[in-house]
């Protein structure tokens, strides 16, 4: 099964073009599967491996799993036995055409309000290269809303600061160009100046954010000074970066930004997606209109 495996991960990387943290996290899921496979010692014909499904998810399932850890790695296994049956040819039927994602309660995305952000974005002191370069990195991810991978993934050339748009190269390798605002832009045009070729040094590079000895800063960097950052600002909870993402979208919908705007800056491929986040600004409605109106409450009897 290892061998099916990995020529399924070779089919998404150049079949559909996803990206490599993509790939890696079917790696993951699947690699887990097989090992199940193997310790229960499941023969590889399409009945054997339909019942192979059912006590994996069952064993998930049993072991205290979240219900979206298992749609993730189900969701993950329908496709790889979608690929042995069409694709590749290796099973005359898809064993786990007709099992059912278990449902996964709605979980509205965590969101700072204006003022927390306000406090994050000024937290890094900018009179050293590292600082000036953190706050150059967070007001831009507030500034456009991409995703953690995307962001470090910039290169320089990305950037034009004279027009005021950053080139994204998003999933799946769609490119889309986002708006940056004039606080992100001068704070980038800060960084690239005075830090950028401090940190680079005489090292060949071009990447736009880049640790101390000038190699391209990691997303595991990015959640750490996020953390670090976070509290220094006395936020209760340290935000991810996806934290950003969702502040900045949700931030624009309560502005009166149009869905459909808001869904080309984020890079959605569906609109359904995108939609999330006008359930997070009914909410905040709700919220301030039963704190400002004298005949909200609770009638006193």
């Amino acid at each position: 099964m290892e061998k099916w495996l990995e020529e399924f991960l070779e089919f998404l990387r150049v079949e559909r073009g996803l990206a490599d943290n993509t790939i890696a996290a079917y790696r993951t899921d699947l690699k887990h599967f097989c090992a199940f496979v193997a310790r229960r010692q499941f023969p590889l014909d399409p009945s054997s491996l339909r019942d192979a499904c059912l006590c994996y998810l069952y064993e998930l399932k049993a072991a205290g799993y979240l219900a979206s850890t298992v749609a993730r790695r189900l969701a993950a296994l329908k496709s790889f036995c979608a690929y042995l049956a069409t694709q590749a040819g290796y099973l005359p039927w898809d064993p786990a055409e007709e099992l059912s994602s278990p449902k996964i309660p709605e979980r509205l995305p965590k969101v700072l309000r204006p003022e927390e952000v306000e406090r994050l974005l000024t937290a890094p002191r900018t009179n050293t290269p590292q600082g000036l370069r953190d706050r150059a990195l967070l007001e831009l991810a507030y500034a456009t809303g991409m995703r953690v991978s995307e962001l470090v993934g910039l290169d320089v050339d990305h950037l034009n600061l004279e027009a005021g748009y950053v080139r994204v190269l998003g999933k799946g390798g769609k490119e889309r160009v986002v708006p940056v605002g004039r606080t992100a832009q001068h704070y980038l045009k800060e960084y690239l100046e005075k830090a950028w070729p401090r940190l680079v040094k005489d090292r060949r590079t071009s990447a736009l954010f880049v640790n101390r000895r000038g190699g391209r800063l990691t997303r595991q960097a990015v959640f750490k000074l996020l953390k670090d950052y976070a509290r220094q600002a006395g936020l209760s909870s340290a935000p991810s970066p996806h934290t950003l993402r969702h502040s900045f979208a949700t931030h624009l919908l309560e502005n009166g930004a149009d869905l459909r705007v808001v869904q080309e800056l984020l890079g959605h491929v569906s609109i359904s997606t995108t939609q999330i986040y006008t359930h997070l600004t009914s909410t905040r409605v709700r919220e301030v209109y039963r704190r400002a109106h004298p005949r909200s409450r609770k009638i006193k009897s």
